[in-house]
């Protein structure tokens, strides 16, 4: 029987140093009608507000988010991005992998330190439910931050592309036999800040700290600061040797952080340009002509008084190559990987001809019990990849160098998150370059740590990192339509040191109220861990999402809560509030 091991950490002070803190948020998950480009549909909000909050920490706090689901219609859950949850593996997020999800009226509790200083976000890592809203930024800062003194003050800019229909509308239109070209959904438009915009006040003589995210289900973005020079300072939360940049493309789910500078004798209002990329390649000139359909125009702001009209032309996009970004610290390869995971990954068809993508031509498919549980519920069989289902389970050992290699057999250029660890990126080869040809050669010399690379499309790239935090961790592409889609691998890091480890009772809770087993193999088979009885072998062919069905003991229907406070809107995303 699990058990809960959930400890308040309080406030700790550290001499000489600034005071670690517990920074506490309380999260009512609630819908929100919203019009953030001029057309009104239901939103996934906090605290009955949308955009939802900044979160505010610094490095060293405890944070504690407090999160009752109020949606009445669906479930939900939050996954930190980007942080690494040393030690915290429970509180990561994924529904299904390291947690049930949290069903209508029930709460939990995520608390974690935040040991890394770095610009993160959060969002909804429940069944394609963060484009509809559920997301926002989350800032570490480091009072001893080396570049603290390279800046004056700090903007926030998020960039996302956009969705007049609801997820599971989109989803269930793409998830389907008749969508031989594994489409996924095309955005309607660009969100800056959620559609509040970014001017930014840019005054004479002073630096900014710009921190970039984006929120993006499918599109990458570039930024153009005109005349002003970028200099990257982090990549994904990693610092980075500073390094000029023109232009800067962001693929969905990466972070940049940034300084421009002020000149002294400025006085002009400089437009910068943010272009949506839904390119599948933008490199590849063979896939048809380039299109950046979306633009906004934001300004650096020096006289208010002065009209906003001018804007910056870019004639052609030529993004810098983050794979070059060279890491702060001068570290070099991990050398002499224990453990190679190669994944191709290409698009597929399932048993039942729906489409589907594929690592080593295998779809993932979420499983009765999370992932996490079973690794710590199942003893020494734990190490048994046969026990966790069709979830392309990898099994890595504590303390091994795992390297990671991606052949991106599809056209288009995809970014893949790995949970739990910053990486290097040891190479990423250019457009087409082909797959990896198995030669440990030439790769960076200081590589960059990130969380989140893009590998371009017909060509592969190269990763390695540490195994030395102990969870269960995905790997997937962040493109979340491809989640939905199965583009995810598993990670399950050092076994032995996960057996008996112990999960809050809330969580367990929110596994109990709906019914889910929390014990034992994928299928909760607890007498014999090896027996596949119960294994969820092919996908299933209806598509709910994150709705939430009750459980058989409720009379399995579907429950609309939503409707009955007369919050009336559908699964179409038209309606009203009354």
């Amino acid at each position: 029987m699990l058990s809960s091991n959930f400890q308040s950490l309080g406030l700790v002070a550290l001499a000489g140093l600034a005071r670690a803190a517990t920074v506490s948020y309380n999260f009512d998950i609630t819908w929100v009608w919203a019009a953030p480009d001029g057309y009104g549909r239901p939103v996934v909000g906090v605290n009955n507000q949308w955009p939802c909050p900044t979160i505010e920490a610094n490095v060293g706090d405890t944070l504690v988010v407090t999160l009752t689901n109020k949606l009445g219609n669906q479930t939900t859950g939050i996954h930190w991005h980007g942080i690494n949850q040393v030690s915290t593996e429970e509180m990561d997020g994924p529904s299904g992998v390291n947690q049930c999800s949290v069903a209508p009226d029930s709460t939990i509790t995520y608390q974690f330190v935040v040991d890394v200083a770095g610009t993160y976000w959060y969002h909804s890592h429940n069944m394609g439910q963060y484009p509809d809203g559920l997301r926002g930024p989350m800032i570490v800062r480091d009072p001893n931050d080396p570049n603290k003194s390279k800046y004056d003050e700090e903007v926030i800019i998020s960039v996302t592309d956009w969705y007049h229909n609801e997820s599971l509308v989109l989803v269930r239109n793409m998830l389907q036999p008749s969508n031989t070209e594994f489409k996924p959904p095309i955005p309607v438009g660009l969100l800056v800040n959620e559609g509040q915009g970014s001017h930014i006040n840019f005054e004479a003589g002073k630096n900014y700290r710009i921190r970039l995210i984006n929120f993006s289900a499918l599109a990458n973005a570039l930024i153009h600061f005109g005349s002003h020079t970028m200099h990257v300072i982090m990549n994904d939360a990693s610092m980075i040797k500073e390094q000029s940049a023109d232009m800067i493309r962001i693929a969905a789910a990466q972070r940049y952080d940034f300084i421009i500078q002020a000149g002294k004798n400025e006085n002009s209002n400089f437009p910068f340009l943010i272009s949506l990329d839904i390119n599948r390649d933008m490199h590849n000139p063979n896939l048809g002509p380039l299109q950046w359909p979306f633009n906004y125009t934001g300004y650096l702001v020096m006289d208010s008084s002065k009209a906003l009209d001018a804007i910056d032309i870019v004639q052609k996009w030529n993004p810098v190559d983050d794979s070059h970004f060279k890491a702060y610290d001068g570290a070099g390869p991990y050398e002499n990987y224990d453990k190679l995971i190669k994944l191709d990954f290409q698009f597929c068809l399932d048993e039942n001809n729906y489409p589907r993508a594929c690592f080593n031509n295998v779809t993932y498919i979420s499983q009765k019990v999370p992932t996490l549980y079973t690794a710590v519920t199942t003893g020494d069989d734990n190490t048994n990849p046969e026990i966790y289902g069709e979830v392309n389970p990898f099994v890595v050992d504590d303390g091994d160098v795992v390297q990671i290699v991606v052949n991106n057999l599809d056209a288009a250029a995809h970014p893949f998150h790995l949970h739990g660890h910053h990486f290097q990126v040891l190479a990423r080869a250019d457009s087409q370059a082909g797959s990896w040809s198995g030669k440990d050669t030439g790769y960076a010399s200081t590589p960059p740590k990130r969380d989140t690379v893009t590998v371009n499309g017909g060509s592969h790239a190269v990763l390695r990192f540490k195994a030395d935090n102990p969870g269960v961790w995905l790997f997937h592409c962040h493109i979340e339509w491809h989640v939905e889609m199965g583009l995810t691998a598993t990670i399950i890091e050092g076994p032995s040191k996960l057996k008996g480890f112990s999960i809050p009772d809330d969580f367990i809770n929110a596994c109990k109220v709906q019914n889910i087993p929390y014990q034992g193999n994928a299928a909760g088979n607890t007498q014999n861990y090896t027996d596949t009885t119960g294994f969820i072998t092919v996908p299933p062919t209806t598509y709910d999402g994150s709705m939430y069905i009750a459980s058989s003991g409720s009379g399995s229907k579907v429950k609309r809560e939503a409707e009955e406070k007369k919050v009336k809107f559908g699964m179409l995303g038209v309606g009203k509030f009354e």
